[in-house]
Order: C-alpha cells, then structure tokens, then sequence
C-alpha cells in the first residue's frame, strides 16, 4: 500500500493544531482587504482574524479569490516527487472556482508524474463543515483504509455533512446576493437572524427566520437533534466570525442536550468571513442527510 497524502485548502478553517493533529496540507486561498491581497494561512500570520473582523465592522469591504493552478501544482509537485500519493479534498464548487483550478492541476501532474495516483474529491462543503470531513478521512486513513477507500468513503458521505449556521449582520449577505437589500434592512430593524444551511449542491441556502440572537443559536441545535446520527459518539467542529463566547454557547449547548464528547470550536477565516460577516456562529455534525 503506497503513503499518501490528504490535502485540502483555508477554507476548510483548521487550526495550526488540528492540522496537526491530522497530518494534513493546507493550501492558503486569498483575500483583499484595505487593497492588499492577503494568502489566508491557518495561523493567520498575515492578520490576526480579530482585527480583520474589527476592518469588516467598521465598513472595510474584503473580498476574495480561489486557488490558482500553479498554487496547486507548486505544493503538489514535492509530495509527489517524494513518492507519495494525494487525495485533494476541496472546498465547495457551488461556492468557488477552486474545485476546478485542482482539476487542472491535477491532470497536468498525472501527465508529469503517471506513476503516482491523485484523487480529487469536491467536498461541496464550507468552513469547518470541509474541516470535519477532512477530519473524518484523516481518521479513516489512520485506520488503515488505503486512498481509494478513504476517497470513496468521502464521496459517499459528504452529504451527511451538516452545515447550520447564522449570521449577525445580514448586510454581509446582501453583498454577497444571498438576501435582497429589503430583507437586510427589514431584518436589521426587528432583529431577525437567518438559519442558513449549504445543500447538496454546496451552496448556501435561507431555510428559516428567528427573532434574536438567542433564538437564532438554539435552532442550529434544534436542527442538529433533527437530522444528526448517534450525536453522542460524535466529535462536533464550531466554527464563529469572531464571536467565541456565543461558540462557547452552541457548545455547551451541544453537550447538554446530546451527551457529545468532543467539540472543536475555531475561528472563521477571513476566506469564509468575508462573505458571512462578523458573528456569523456555524454548526457541523454527521446526520442523515443535510
């Protein structure tokens, strides 16, 4: 069985540590903010995510930019060269042009390296909901399974991959086209937070309204004792735009409620929160179907 290697991207929103923990490559995306472009490493070592949420508060438009071919191929070319494999698990196609970029780059070093095998694996998932599912391969390969199982363990359970999260500023989805100029302003005026799930396809979806922010927090629970599958044996990921103590909140919820051992809480990365906003709160667990 030859070694190989699992490689995702930054809008997966893996800590330093966890990345560690999986043995992991993670390839930056980029953001723009106050007109200079930004690789989003997971240690943020470019901007601390605090002030880059503090930039979005006070009005500092951000924006973003996928993966590259020749980003792709400069960090694959050593791990293949060194003999090993690669199974590339990519952020969302329905949310970004990456997935196709790894495309391309992955035919061209097939040609350059016909011996070594690359798998890709369009995860149609965002943030720490890719993070989880990342995580769940890495755990498969340390079991023993080779990369052809992992890969295919991936594709058929992607879709249990649930994504729930809320957002504090609707504005940030105005701008992005995910709710209509009238519905931001309507839902600013009487406190309505948005419950937003990504779908099978990967995209982001309003699936309901709440009335406050307590509300709004409690629903990403409410739907997670739902769907989710064995809650109970699960290791949860939380991801929150620079919000930790309402994290902390949905955690501790999370435990209470379903007896959850692990849960993983990060930070949203300005890849991701530039488009979701500060105080944007996610939820990710396994469950029957998103």
């Amino acid at each position: 069985m030859n070694e190989f290697v699992i490689v995702t991207d930054s809008a997966a929103d893996l800590s330093p540590e966890l990345i560690e923990e999986m043995e992991t490559v993670v390839i930056p995306l980029t953001y723009n903010i106050q007109g200079r472009d930004n690789p989003n490493y997971p240690d943020h070592r470019e901007m601390d995510p605090h002030t880059f949420y503090e930039l979005l508060r006070r009005g500092e438009p951000a924006t973003t930019a996928a993966i590259n071919v020749s980003a792709y191929t400069e960090t694959l070319t050593p791990i293949l060269e060194a003999g090993k494999d690669i199974l590339l698990m990519v952020f969302s196609s329905g949310l970004s042009t990456t997935y196709q970029s790894a495309l391309i780059a992955a035919e061209e070093l097939r040609e350059a390296f016909p011996q070594r095998v690359i798998r890709t694996v369009d995860t149609l998932c965002a943030s720490l909901g890719q993070g989880l599912l990342v995580w769940h391969a890495c755990r498969k390969r340390g079991e023993g399974l080779t990369l052809d199982e992992v890969c295919a363990w991936a594709e058929e359970n992607k879709l249990h991959l649930c994504h729930w999260f809320t957002v504090d500023d609707l504005n940030h989805l105005k701008r992005g086209g995910r709710v209509s100029a009238a519905t931001a302003l309507l839902g600013t005026m009487l406190s309505i937070k948005p419950v937003l799930h990504v779908d099978d396809e990967g995209h982001l979806i309003n699936m309901s309204k709440v009335r406050g922010r307590a509300a709004a927090l409690s629903a990403l629970v409410d739907q997670m004792e739902n769907t989710a599958v064995e809650p109970a044996g699960q290791t949860v990921f939380i991801s929150h735009g620079d919000a930790p103590d309402d994290a902390r909140l949905v955690a501790e919820d999370v435990k209470a409620r379903f007896g959850v051992g692990r849960v993983v809480i990060n930070t949203i990365g300005p890849v991701i929160g530039a488009h979701s906003g500060p105080g944007t709160i996610a939820l990710f667990f396994l469950g029957t179907n998103r």
